[in-house]
């Protein structure tokens, strides 16, 4: 979560200052508005000394010249915002978030005792999580399990990659049935890729501060105690595990690898949600337990994430150099919508309305 920026003034500096010297065109023109404003007042002066009227007529003293300045501090604010003004700013935030992900390959995931599949529900599932991560600082890898392990994608903050590797998962697991290694669920094996992916980013990047967490999505493993091992070498590292359960209680049939002629046996093997070996493995972990179809996806993932920000409660102050020509065109923009609210011809509103439609359009055209 951010605060307001803090802008160093004393690093403020033009990447462009030769479009500067077009100020010297506003510059020019509010003399001539200062000028039409003495004449103004001068007017409104004799007016009040030699007219008689039976009420009393109430006369601005600017009028629609107040509109006209706005235009100059406008174009004024947009001849600054093109010589790119920069300076450093900080904000203070909290640390985000380093989010492993753990998906489960192995055969049992071909069964569609949820719609479309296993296999598909559960991408579907990680795109929704990852569209819910704020991607200001969170960082997102994801490993592949069955027997083996496949790790996909490191620790990275750019979603991009991530969704690039999602799109590209398939409709089906990337493990074939014909491989023997795809007929088991080995999540111990899937945590141990997990505890190296976040000790080779700290040996190449450094520790970056994020809290850490497992995220694994299955539909469970019978417990042992190779799990248990890694469950505590997950704990010695402060990373808690957390489950997504994917199935249902009835299950379904897996179906059997294809025989070299193309058609495939009859299935023999049905395969249910473990659910209680899963809830027992997020709470050895130190995490809680989801399960994807009891609550809407965005609100399952809006949980997941509302857990790891709990705990990233590090404060640290970040500071870049930033552009700060959008700051500028935005007051120009809100300058104007103020010296609008002067305009009282219906001429002038007119012609207001048109130039603000002739922008829309032309960004409408560019996009």
């Amino acid at each position: 979560m951010f605060n307001l920026p803090r802008i160093a003034l004393d690093s403020f500096r033009f990447a462009e200052p030769l479009y500067l010297w077009l100020l010297v065109l506003p510059a020019a023109l509010f003399v001539v508005w200062t000028w039409r404003l003495a004449r103004r007042r001068g007017d409104l002066k004799r007016m009040r000394t030699r007219r008689a009227l039976p009420i009393r007529e109430r006369l601005g003293a600017v009028g629609d010249l107040a509109f006209w300045a706005a235009v100059l501090v406008a174009t004024a604010l947009c001849i600054v915002a093109l010589a790119r003004p920069q300076a450093l700013v900080s904000t203070v935030r909290k640390a985000s978030a380093d989010v492993v992900v753990l998906q489960d390959a192995s055969a049992s995931m071909y069964v569609a005792d949820v719609r479309p599949d296993r296999w598909r529900r559960s991408v579907q599932f990680l795109r929704t999580f990852a569209e819910t991560l704020s991607w200001q600082g969170d960082r997102v890898a994801l490993a592949l399990f069955a027997q083996l392990a496949a790790p996909q994608v490191r620790l990275t903050k750019d979603p991009n990659a991530l969704f690039f590797f999602i799109d590209h998962l398939g409709d089906h697991s990337p493990f074939r049935l014909e491989n023997t290694t795809t007929w088991d669920t080995n999540i111990e094996e899937g945590i141990r890729w997990g505890l190296r992916l976040v000790e080779k980013d700290e040996e190449v990047f450094g520790k970056n501060g994020n809290p850490k967490a497992f995220l694994v999505i299955s539909d469970g493993q019978a417990w042992s105690g190779t799990v248990a091992t890694a469950i505590q070498n997950a704990r010695a590292m402060q990373i808690p595990v957390h489950v997504v359960g994917i199935g249902t209680s009835t299950g379904g049939m897996i179906p059997e690898p294809a025989r070299p002629d193309g058609t495939r046996p009859p299935p023999v093997i049905r395969s249910v949600l473990d659910r209680a070996s899963l809830v027992q493995l997020a709470v050895a972990g130190g995490g809680e337990y989801f399960e994807i179809g009891d609550e809407p996806d965005r609100i399952v993932a809006f949980r997941i994430v509302d857990r790891l920000r709990r705990r990233a409660d590090i404060v640290k102050e970040v500071e870049s150099f930033d552009e700060l020509y959008g700051r500028f065109l935005m007051a120009a923009a809100a300058v104007l919508i103020v010296g609008t609210a002067f305009l009282r011809k219906r001429t002038e509103l007119a012609w207001q309305t048109a130039g603000a439609l002739a922008v829309v359009l032309l960004l409408a055209s560019i996009v």
